[in-house]
C-alpha cells in the first residue's frame, strides 16, 4: 500500500512545496471556516495542517510556543493578564499558565472545531491547560473581541495563521490599533510573522504598522524546523523600548523566579533573538 503525502502549499506560488508522509490520518474534514488535517509523520510526530499550511507538530512545537510566550512575559516582568488571539491547539495557553504569577489568560479562537480537534487528537500540546481555572476560552472573532472588550492586558500574543483567508484580518492596522487599546501601560504585542526569507512582505507590513502605533517596533527570531525557509519572525510592539534590550542578568533572575524548565528558551537565547541579520533588518521601513 503506497503512503499518502500531505502537501505544504504555503509557498506554492513561489515555486516551493514541502510534503510530509502521513502514516496515519487521524482526522480530515472541512470545518465551517477551514480545511483541517491531523496526521502522524515518522519525523515530526503528530501534525496539524490548516488550508495546506503546517500549523503544529509535536516534535518541534515547544520552540514556537516557548518563544512566542516567554519572551514577552519575561521581558514585561509583571504580567497579570494575558490575551491570546488564535492558538487553538493550546500550546501558548499551556506555556502562559506555567507562569504562576499570571492571574488570567484569555484565549479567543474563531473556530471551535480547531480547539475540539486539538483536544482530541493533540492533547499532549495543551497538556490540560484548558482545564486550568485561570484560563478563559472565548469562541469569537478576535478582531471584534479586541474592538469591543473592556478588559485590559499586559501581553497580547497573536498566534494566527498566515495572512490568507480568515486569518488575513489579523494583519490589518485596525486590528493592531484595537490591540493597543486593550494593552495596559507598558504592554507588549507579539505576532506570528512567518519566515522572512520567503515572506518578507508579511514582516514589512506588520512592522510598518507597528511603527505607526508603538514607540518601539521590531521582531525577534526562532528556528522551527517545520516552518521551512529559515528562522521565523515574531513581531514585537510596545511603547517601552527598554523591554527589548533587558540585560541577560535581569532575564535570568526573572526566569529563575518563574521556576520551570524549558527546552528551547533561555535568557541568553531571549537576548540573542533580537539580534537580526541584515536581510531581516532590510524588511523594516525606512
Amino acid at each position: 500500500m503506497s503512503s499518502r503525502w500531505i502537501a505544504e502549499t504555503l509557498h506554492e506560488n513561489g515555486g516551493l512545496t514541502t510534503s510530509y508522509r502521513a502514516d496515519k490520518v487521524l482526522y480530515e474534514e472541512r470545518t465551517d471556516l477551514q480545511d483541517l488535517v491531523i496526521f502522524d509523520n515518522p519525523t515530526f510526530g503528530r501534525m496539524m495542517t490548516l488550508d495546506g499550511a503546517t500549523q503544529v507538530s509535536t516534535r518541534d512545537e515547544f520552540i514556537y510556543h516557548e518563544m512566542m510566550t516567554h519572551v514577552p512575559v519575561l521581558a514585561h516582568g509583571n504580567v497579570r493578564s494575558l490575551l491570546i488571539i488564535g492558538g487553538g491547539d493550546g500550546g501558548i495557553l499551556r506555556e502562559a499558565l506555567r507562569h504562576k504569577t499570571i492571574e488570567r489568560v484569555t484565549m479567543v479562537e474563531i473556530d471551535a472545531g480547531v480547539v475540539e480537534f486539538s483536544k482530541l487528537h493533540l492533547p499532549m500540546i495543551s497538556a490540560g491547560a484548558f482545564n486550568d481555572p485561570r484560563a478563559e476560552l472565548v469562541i469569537a472573532d478576535g478582531t471584534k473581541f479586541v474592538a469591543e472588550t473592556d478588559h485590559r492586558f499586559d501581553v497580547v500574543i497573536v498566534d494566527s495563521t498566515d495572512p490568507e483567508g480568515p486569518g488575513a484580518v489579523l494583519f490589518e492596522e485596525a486590528f493592531y490599533r484595537n490591540v493597543k487599546r486593550c494593552l495596559n501601560e507598558g504592554g507588549i504585542i507579539v505576532t506570528q510573522n512567518g519566515v522572512p526569507f520567503l515572506q518578507p512582505a508579511e514582516l514589512t507590513s506588520t512592522i510598518t504598522k507597528f511603527h505607526r502605533l508603538f514607540g518601539d517596533a521590531s521582531c525577534y527570531l526562532a528556528t522551527i524546523p517545520t516552518y521551512v525557509g529559515g528562522p521565523m519572525a515574531m513581531g514585537w510592539g510596545t511603547d517601552d523600548a527598554a523591554l527589548r534590550t533587558l540585560p541577560v542578568a535581569t532575564l535570568a533572575a526573572r526566569f529563575a523566579l518563574a521556576g520551570f524548565e524549558t527546552r528551547y528558551y533561555t535568557p541568553e537565547v531571549h537576548a540573542a533573538a533580537f539580534a537580526l541579520p541584515r536581510y531581516v533588518q532590510d524588511c523594516f521601513p525606512g
